[in-house]
This record gives C-alpha cells, sequence and structure tokens, in this order.
C-alpha cells in the first residue's frame, strides 16, 4: 500500500471550510457595513452571528489544512 501517494480527505474537507467560512464572514461583513433595514432584521442581527460563525468556520479550515497538507510527514 502506497499511503504516500493517497491524498486524505480531511485536507479536502478543510479547504471547504475555509472556502465557506472566508465567504461567510465576508457577507457578514458586508451587512455590517450596509445593514438591512430594521423592519427585515433577523431577531439577534445585533450579535452578528455570520461574522463570527465565518471567523470560526475559517479557523477550523485553516487548522485542518495546515495538520493534513500533503508532504508532511505522519507521526508513528
Amino acid at each position: 500500500m502506497h499511503d504516500e501517494d493517497q491524498v486524505p480527505i480531511w485536507l479536502f474537507i478543510g479547504g471547504v471550510l475555509l472556502i465557506y467560512g472566508v465567504l461567510i464572514f465576508a457577507a457578514g461583513l458586508y451587512a455590517l457595513a450596509f445593514p438591512p433595514p430594521p423592519e427585515s432584521r433577523v431577531a439577534l442581527f445585533h450579535l452578528h452571528a455570520d461574522v463570527w460563525w465565518g471567523l470560526l468556520m475559517a479557523a477550523v479550515g485553516l487548522i485542518y489544512v495546515y495538520r493534513f497538507r500533503p508532504g508532511r510527514r505522519a507521526s508513528s
């Protein structure tokens, strides 16, 4: 079996989390800069969950991409 030729699925999962996190964070910053009218806001708009959730997803994605990057020796 040639483990060194395989790319772990966790690298792709980390990449997806990183991309989605950056997109959600950017959308949250846009909503922060240009807020919707008060009558069309969600109930907890003032907490800016999209900004925090985007940062969290991007951080977890970065950790996964760093941890499972290609060329890294697995510790046995």
